[in-house]
């Protein structure tokens, strides 16, 4: 919208180029304006440049506007289950069928888009999108990732299924299982046992997993309910929700010792996860840690040992400070880890920053 003095300018420079001679039509052209604005921006009396008065004008309500008690009419007799899944062009013939008028066809439709239910009613109203599912953990047993994966055996076809529980924050792998079949009814069974290792029953914990028919079993949602346990589950055709699963999986996969050629019998499956489980909890520095063992952290040993290692790098700059070049490197513990976190606020980036 043009100020007073903008218009002033313009309808100025429109009549100096009239008085030479200059057509209107092609001066306001021109000037980027429409003969009637011209005109509408002069007084019919006096010729002085106005104030535009549009936006302060009353305008009289027209007489065939609907009332607020009829446009709640329309959206209710929208919302009537039979009406639920029907657009105003078949509503409208419907109710007139039954001796019915409350509006026309286009005033349906100017009501219903107005309360954005024109396409947001019955079977076409909008589903809500998965939301990422994002959980922050300062300590130990507040999180845990599940999932399955197969082990082969000599038999083409023929496969064990490994079950394992980590807890995100220590890593620590809290439960595990070799089963010959993928139930439901096992995941629940060895929820229970890992629950009552840790000695965190109703506390509170998430559960998180991907959708597959056992982390969605009935079954195990009962046992979960009764051990205080919430559920967290991947979105649907996302791969990397429920990471730190699939990197643990990476890890046994990929392990120097893993049978390529598949495991002789559940047993000797079984033999092997159990020494992978303790190797890794046990004796593997994990990189995300700070270098210390699952358990260790789990435990609460490691403050002693990252403080330890910081003091012996601090002793080492002071014997010979010409080979460090900045500081020493980071053994500050990882206070704060998250599952699948959400764009942070700069404060929260700020304290992963720190904290990493």
């Amino acid at each position: 919208m043009t100020t007073l003095e903008e218009r002033q300018q313009t309808v100025a420079l429109i009549d100096e180029a009239v008085a030479k001679k200059a057509l209107l039509s092609n001066a306001c052209t021109a000037a980027g304006i429409d003969r009637r604005t011209y005109r509408r921006w002069k007084d019919r009396e006096s010729g002085e440049v106005v104030a535009d008065a549009r936006p302060e004008a009353v305008r009289p309500m027209p007489r065939s506007r609907l009332s607020k008690e009829e446009r709640e009419l329309i959206l209710l007799t929208c919302q009537l289950p039979r009406f639920a899944d029907l657009p105003p062009s078949q509503i409208v013939p419907t109710l007139a069928d039954e001796g019915l008028y409350i509006g026309s066809e286009s005033s349906f439709y100017r009501v219903l888009h107005e309360a954005q239910q024109q396409h947001e009613r019955g079977r076409a109203r909008r589903r809500s999108s998965a939301v990422k599912t994002s959980h922050e953990t300062t300590g130990i047993n507040q999180c845990w990732c599940w999932d399955v994966t197969y082990l082969a055996s000599p038999v083409i076809g023929l496969h064990y299924y490994l079950y394992m529980i980590v807890d995100i924050w220590s890593r620590k792998i809290v439960g595990w299982e070799v089963y010959e079949k993928e139930t439901g009814e096992l995941a629940s069974e060895l929820m229970r046992r890992a629950v009552l290792a840790e000695q965190c029953n109703q506390s509170d914990l998430i559960l998180h997993a991907d959708n597959g028919g056992p982390q969605r079993s009935s079954t195990l949602r009962a046992t979960l309910d009764k051990l205080g346990v919430r559920t967290s589950f991947s979105r649907p055709r996302v791969s990397d929700d429920n990471s730190y699963s699939e990197s643990l999986f990476r890890t046994i996969k990929y392990r120097h010792d893993f049978p390529s050629d598949g495991f002789a019998s559940i047993e000797a499956a079984r033999k092997w996860v159990l020494t992978f489980v303790t190797w890794y909890n046990e004796e593997h520095h994990h990189s995300s840690i700070r270098f210390v063992s699952p358990k260790m952290r789990h435990e609460g040993r490691d403050i002693k040992i990252l403080d330890e290692r910081k003091r012996v790098y601090e002793d080492a700059r002071q014997r010979n400070p010409s080979r460090w070049s900045g500081k020493t490197r980071n053994w500050t513990r990882p206070e704060v880890v998250w599952l699948n976190p959400e764009r942070e606020s700069a404060e929260t980036k700020e304290t992963i920053r720190k904290a990493a």
